[in-house]
């Protein structure tokens, strides 16, 4: 099997702050593998060291680990052997993500079907996104909260933990509507009791879910106990344990995260035994890990909005038109693997 392996570096058309910190930038790392058939796929790893500890280099050492055993094996070997041997040569989730979706990608176009209908027989045409706010001012807050209501989104994210949560709250508030679900995202950025004072302080706004206000499976298990919000994991999801503890309301998975398309529809399955919700959301993937998440979001039939709105914070990187954002949702691309 031929296997190649390149780093995409995509700019942010202005600063994402969060409380973790800001982003300026993301270094992605394609892969493309191409079957003895001629039948191509192409997946992306999308490590984002602030957020999930995993550098670059990491990652690229982990793809590279996986390409040799592809490059040795690829086209004599098929199905989960073939996936346990890429495991054995690398268990970094972000890097098997790459080979994940590259080998969904190809089984699609083989097959000449979206990757989501080799998932599942009833699949969603489409899926509900949020429109995600970063740390900005009121008044940054409030315009961008009136551009995604004007654009169709019925639930915006605004980051917080950041300094005047309660004025941008209720800036955002004020501009996005009564009708707009507002979801806010603390990064884990709160103490347990700061987190049930501001969450206390926010609710009259109407949120729909706090996702993140802590990190810790037994911080999170206090402050869904205390708090009249749902809160959903984020980051506390990568803890061993954490899927199937039953500390949250939903829980949000990410495909590279997750480490692909599989894994993640395992994840989902242990979360939905609990009675937990879950949704979908990239760490500002590039489109090839935006498409997997839109075909395993339809597959899984998510009801809550996802954070896969994000392409178009990149600058002069157009939205490929399979992934264009219309009335707050993504149609399920149509073409065979994931659509790109």
């Amino acid at each position: 099997m031929l296997v190649s392996v390149r780093r995409r570096e995509l700019v942010l058309d202005a600063p994402l702050r969060t409380a973790w910190g800001e982003l300026r930038s993301r270094t992605l790392v394609e892969v493309e593998i191409e079957g003895a058939d001629g039948a191509i796929g192409r997946g992306e790893a999308a490590p984002l060291p602030p957020y999930d500890g995993v550098s670059v280099e990491e990652c690229v050492e982990g793809v590279e680990a996986i390409a040799a055993i592809l490059r040795r094996d690829g086209d004599r070997v098929a199905g989960s052997e073939l996936l346990e041997a890429c495991r054995s040569a690398c268990d970094l989730p972000q890097a098997l993500a790459a080979f994940d979706l590259a080998l969904w990608d190809r089984a699609g176009r083989r097959a000449g079907q979206p990757v989501a209908t080799l998932l599942a027989d009833d699949v969603l045409g489409r899926v509900a996104v949020n429109a995600t706010i970063g740390a900005l001012d009121r008044a940054g807050a409030a315009s961008a909260a009136a551009r995604a209501a004007q654009a169709g989104f019925d639930c915006v994210k605004l980051k917080v933990g950041t300094g005047d949560d309660a004025g941008r709250v209720a800036a955002v508030r004020a501009a996005a509507g009564p009708a707009m679900a507002l979801r806010l995202d603390a990064n884990g950025a709160w103490t347990v009791e700061q987190a049930v004072r501001t969450i206390e302080v926010l609710a009259p706004a109407g949120l729909e879910l706090v996702e993140e206000p802590v990190h810790g499976v037994a911080e999170m298990r206090e402050v869904r106990e205390r708090v009249p919000v749902r809160v959903a994991l984020d980051e506390t999801a990568a803890e061993p344990g954490a899927l199937t503890a039953s500390v949250a309301d939903a829980v949000c998975l990410k495909i590279s995260r997750s480490g692909g398309i599989a894994a993640l529809l395992a994840q989902a399955s242990l979360v939905r035994a609990t009675g937990a919700d879950v949704y979908l959301a990239s760490t500002y993937d590039g489109p090839l890990g935006i498409a997997a998440a839109v075909h395993a979001a339809a597959a899984l039939r998510v009801d809550l909005p996802c954070g896969l709105a994000t392409l178009d914070a990149f600058a002069d990187e157009p939205v490929p038109a399979a992934l264009a954002v219309r009335d707050g949702a993504i149609a399920l691309p149509g073409g065979p693997g994931l659509g790109l």
